[in-house]
């Protein structure tokens, strides 16, 4: 299927397209939207001719990869924004303004450089006439630049951003998280509804929309009546993996999660779930990350009764991570707001059966083959939903076997290759009607 797919877009056209990108976030050495924008531009770069605009910052980084396997990469032409003291970079004051109330100045920073980025965009435009351009990063629908200008077709995608936070889940977060997603609500509804440039970049790119989540479609759909196609924004694990973890009789059933500790990532959930569960099911829990939360949530894991059933490890090296997570029976998500998330596919890579919310873009990628998804409606019945998930998994290891095996096969869904045939007939479909 994947072959004659290839063959019949390939058959469709028969050119390489000339491509003008803008990826403000793309690094081939970080994650999360740097991972993003570096994945999507070398996918694309196999089948069609690329100038990436990006940051500055990342020069160093995108060199010393190309410089390392320049063959790989001849297709693509990067280009920096000529940096500017108002624009961001990953020195101490911006890291401060980052982590402070000042944080909102960095989508000031943000909008400066993409009138930048216009700037040199419009003149290689006028060098090259391109034929078509791709916002990829970031993937927020708050920012679409100023590139749909031009005189070509308009391609934006991945999106993200514009679904809300379930309001009944806000007080379960704490008095800081309620508060802080609450905000973030009104905010979100208030510039779907009066933000010009979203409404007129999502008209420019009608019928060449990539959303990152079904949820994110939906709200696309709803707010500017325009259509889009779903691929998740983030791509495999740079690693494969043939076996899975194997349960030996009479072992405790070993759980992970893995996150940044704030409170949208939801483990109390988990823990009042599992102390539901201390005086019946044999289990071990492995926490990943660290964050705001982490002194809270032990303090939790003390009162519920279940401290020494949990090890919190902080943030560890990438691959002492993996090889922890590797050695887990189980993987849970909490998460009330997020898109797809790196360390769901790579659990999935890992042989991981997963336990997640069936929403956000977990419900997009987990099926009935390897994993559990669970309602999300109020933190009783969450806590509830949760617990019975693993009691099933631990009672039945055949059953868990059988999604460790479906999660293996379900990983390779995401290949960058796959985005790339999405992405070849979004392109086609966005140059015939033009």
């Amino acid at each position: 299927m994947k072959q004659s797919l290839r063959k019949n877009c390939f058959s469709r056209m028969p050119r390489r397209l000339k491509v003008l990108v803008s990826a403000y976030a793309c690094n081939p050495y970080r994650g999360s939207e740097e991972g993003v924008g570096w994945g999507w531009v070398t996918a694309i770069a196999r089948h069609h001719d690329l100038w990436v605009i990006t940051a500055d910052f990342h020069r160093d980084d995108i060199e010393c990869e190309i410089n390392r396997n320049e063959r790989s990469y001849q297709n693509i032409n990067f280009y920096y924004v000529p940096p500017r003291p108002w624009h961001y970079s990953p020195t101490k004051g911006w890291q401060f303004v980052e982590s402070s109330i000042l944080k909102p100045v960095m989508n000031w920073a943000y909008a400066q450089w993409q009138r930048d980025a216009f700037r040199l965009g419009s003149e290689l435009h006028k060098q090259i006439r391109f034929d078509l351009v791709h916002l990829i990063t970031y993937v927020g629908f708050r920012f679409p630049g100023h590139l749909w200008k031009l005189d070509t077709p308009f391609v934006w995608g991945p999106v993200g951003g514009l679904e809300n936070t379930p309001w009944h889940l806000l007080p379960s977060l704490g008095f800081t998280g309620c508060i802080y997603y609450s905000l973030r609500n009104i905010r979100n509804s208030l510039h779907k509804k009066l933000l010009p440039q979203p409404k007129r970049a999502f008209e420019k790119a009608n019928g060449a929309i990539i959303a990152a989540t079904s949820g994110i479609r939906e709200e696309i759909h709803r707010c500017y009546g325009v259509d889009s196609q779903v691929v998740p924004e983030v791509g495999p694990p740079d690693f494969t993996t043939r076996d899975y973890s194997l349960r030996k009789p009479g072992e405790s059933l070993k759980l992970a999660w893995s996150g940044l500790h704030l409170p949208g990532k939801a483990l109390p959930f988990l823990l009042q779930a599992l102390s539901s569960l201390r005086h019946t099911v044999s289990f071990h829990l492995d926490i990943l990350g660290a964050g705001p939360c982490t002194r809270k949530w032990q303090k939790l894991a003390v009162r519920l009764g279940i401290v020494r059933k949990c090890a919190w490890h902080g943030w560890l090296p990438r691959k002492e991570a993996l090889e922890l997570v590797g050695r887990a029976h189980v993987f849970i998500i909490t998460s009330v707001k997020d898109l797809t998330s790196t360390v769901l596919l790579e659990a999935l890579a890992l042989g991981l059966p997963v336990i997640c919310p069936d929403h956000c873009g977990f419900a997009d990628v987990v099926t009935a083959e390897c994993g559990i998804k669970v309602r999300f409606d109020f933190p009783r019945q969450i806590a509830m939903d949760l617990a019975e998930a693993i009691k099933r998994l631990d009672d039945d290891e055949q059953e868990r076997r059988r999604l460790a095996r479906g999660a293996l096969q379900r990983s390779k869904d995401f290949s960058w290759e796959r985005k790339a045939e999405v992405i070849c007939t979004v392109y086609e479909k966005a140059v015939a009607n033009s």
